[in-house]
């Protein structure tokens, strides 16, 4: 708006001058290497307003072209985005009813257009677990981790599955790893309280008792059946080593 205020400002000057002094039009000589341009002042004038519109006349045509090209970019991001989440949806719905393969390839069609990967690649793994086929499995686990602020998603995820799968063990390295960072998350303590019944790892689930019930995730008579169950197994470990005198 101001550069049309300003050239029409210009042209009025210029119009002005050009009635006040019509008798008296002056001379300009512009002389460029070899080249020599002769006209008079008020020729010189309309042509500085005429060049001074024709540039701003360009500079609106170039931020028309560029905002109609953003908004095609945007639409067609948007599109992309939204056919993304319709076919995540549709993904962790047939997960639910089993339908694993179904799951898979719905999730990961689209997963590079989707506003978070992370859900993407962690249904892909959990629909790769219920095919049995760990190799996938630990791919989209690998690519989930890739995405930021995803390590307690993933390594909760890890852990489940190394559950599922009954390897005991390599679920308690990833969430005793894991624990260090995040001590009150409460399915991390459900997790590592079966971890440690499995593994017979009576004192740790005896310490981490008082906390499970903190959190309201045991009842009173569930701790005490556990910590009874606990003191019976180490008494267990105790005679198996000692026999009868320890």
């Amino acid at each position: 708006m101001f550069r049309f205020i300003f050239l029409f400002a210009v042209l009025g000057i210029g119009l002005f001058l050009g009635t006040q002094y019509s008798g008296q039009q002056g001379y300009v000589l512009i002389s460029i290497a070899n080249k020599t341009i002769e006209m008079s002042v008020n020729t010189l004038v309309i042509f500085i307003i005429l060049t001074l519109g024709a540039l701003f006349g360009l500079e609106f045509i170039i931020k028309k072209a560029l905002r109609a090209s953003s908004t095609t970019w945007n639409w067609f991001s948007v599109r992309k985005l939204k056919r993304s989440r319709r076919y995540t949806n549709e993904g962790i719905i047939k997960l639910l009813e089993g339908d694993f393969k179904l799951a898979e390839k719905k999730v990961t069609r689209w997963a590079n257009h989707h506003d978070m990967p992370l859900l993407c690649y962690l249904v892909a793994s959990e629909a790769a677990q219920g095919m049995s086929n760990s190799k996938q499995r630990d791919h989209y686990l690998s690519l989930a981790a890739e995405q930021a602020d995803s390590t307690l998603a993933v390594e909760l995820t890890r852990a489940k599955q190394q559950m599922h799968d009954q390897d005991y063990p390599a679920a308690f390295d990833t969430l005793t790893t894991l624990r260090h960072n995040y001590p009150s998350n409460t399915i991390l303590l459900n997790l590592l309280k079966t971890v440690y019944i499995e593994l017979k790892l009576w004192q740790p689930l005896i310490d981490l008792l008082p906390k499970l019930f903190k959190h309201k995730l045991i009842s009173k008579e569930d701790q005490a059946a556990l910590i009874q169950k606990a003191q019976c197994g180490i008494l267990h470990e105790v005679a198996t080593q000692n026999g009868s005198e320890g």
